[in-house]
């Protein structure tokens, strides 16, 4: 029987790092989708299922931490990872109050993200659905 592939969603106002990201992963194996911003990828979730969120904080009309709390209020079993260049202990611990299960500081260097990737997907279905 084959590897389930993995859905994952990156939420990122730059284009330049939403294309990279995505670019990465899907080379891994796995099926990304990416928007510009929280209300976008709340829109996209409402019509699809993923097995992980991967959203920068510091975006302009929905930053990272509202968008955060909209998505656990609506699917509190999604899990997330966040990222940012910007980020202080304050952000960071917000987003983990608010059920980040990682925070990432850019540039993401693709070895630590698999690391989180790996142990998330050890935590959840083998499936998004």
């Amino acid at each position: 029987m084959g590897k389930k592939i993995r859905k994952i969603l990156i939420v990122d106002d730059e284009e330049n790092a939403r294309f990279g990201l995505s670019k990465l992963l899907s080379q891994e194996g796995y099926e990304v989708e990416s928007v510009a911003n929280g209300y976008e990828a709340l829109e996209f979730l409402r019509h699809h299922k993923v097995n992980l969120v991967i959203s920068d904080i510091k975006m302009p009309e929905m930053n990272g931490l509202a968008f955060l709390r909209e998505l656990n209020r609506y699917y509190p079993s999604t899990s997330v990872i966040m990222i940012t260049a910007f980020g202080g202990v304050e952000s960071y611990l917000e987003a983990m109050n608010l059920g980040a299960f990682e925070y990432i500081h850019k540039p993401v260097k693709l070895d630590e993200l698999k690391s989180v990737m790996n142990k998330i997907f050890r935590q959840q279905p083998v499936s998004a659905g």
